[in-house]
């Protein structure tokens, strides 16, 4: 359920939702936590997000970028550095939000796996609630790299029983087939409607997303692949409330070039916990 300011949470007349806000309003409602905002201001930036993070997944599936290992992985080098790692590297003098931009328009000019494809449309929603002033200020050094994000995007994982549209769920396939360890699982974000975008399958239902992934398992195998609990979502209402113009001191957070193609972000949390770091 939806509190706001300690209070249930009611539409008044002044709410102009569209059909996908109206159905991240009613999950939000329908679940079984209390989801609990200081403002209707900071609700409507958590509703908007995830309607632009959808209509993002949207964008991308419609556009021509292309699955790709890291070590395959191609970037639009008027934008990014392209890391011997396989990550997007934001080129000096660069606009964040332009770069982020190109990847949908120049969108033939990349190649990257389905976890960096979560993480830029999360980025991408944003932008497209924020703004590009806010985002630059906010995002000046991104780094497209599998789960790697800026520490202000806030990005947490937990399992539950339920999810939201505009979460990145994650369909794992633990009897994979060890020649094509990349369909290990899909990290893939919820659209609404049963659909889901994962980069590599397009838009598909929950039935058909493990269908594909259960075409790519040992031929011994007696698991089929599964869509796990597992959420990954932004911390929205930090960001909604982050004030235009203020000054704001940036670290690098650390990382861990893994090349393990469509892990989780829990799994990622492992490599960075348990590798060195550089």
């Amino acid at each position: 359920m939806i509190q706001v300011s300690g209070m249930p949470f009611q539409p008044s007349d002044s709410w102009k939702a569209d059909p996908t806000e109206t159905s991240i309003i009613e999950a939000l409602q329908k679940t079984p936590n209390v989801y609990s905002f200081s403002s209707e201001k900071e609700l409507l930036f958590e509703v908007k997000s995830r309607n632009n993070i959808i209509a993002s997944a949207k964008e991308m599936n419609d556009g021509e970028s292309t699955f790709a290992t890291f070590r395959t992985a191609r970037c639009n080098p008027d934008y990014w550095q392209l890391t011997t790692a396989g990550g997007f590297l934001l080129k000096r003098q660069v606009s964040p939000a332009d770069a982020l931009r190109d990847i949908f328009k120049n969108s033939d000019k990349y190649k990257f796996e389905c976890a960096t494809a979560c993480v830029i449309n999360f980025y991408n929603g944003l932008l497209k609630t924020m703004g590009a002033s806010s985002f630059n200020t906010l995002f000046p050094n991104l780094y497209l790299y599998s789960w790697h994000t800026d520490d202000d995007l806030g990005l947490y994982s937990f399992f539950a029983n339920h999810y939201i549209p505009g979460d990145v769920v994650y369909f794992n396939n633990p009897d994979v087939d060890p020649t094509t360890p990349w369909f290990r699982g899909v990290n893939a974000i919820a659209l609404g409607n049963d659909e889901f975008f994962g980069h590599g399958f397009s838009i598909r239902t929950d039935g058909k997303m493990i269908e594909g992934l259960n075409t790519k398992r040992k031929s011994d195998s007696q698991q089929s692949a599964y869509l796990s609990g597992l959420i990954t979502r932004p911390s929205f209402q930090p960001l909604a409330r982050f004030s235009p113009g203020r000054t704001i001191h940036k670290t690098r957070p650390f990382i861990v070039h893994h090349n393990k193609t469509s892990v989780s972000f829990r799994q990622y949390l492992y490599e960075l916990i348990y590798k060195p770091k550089y």
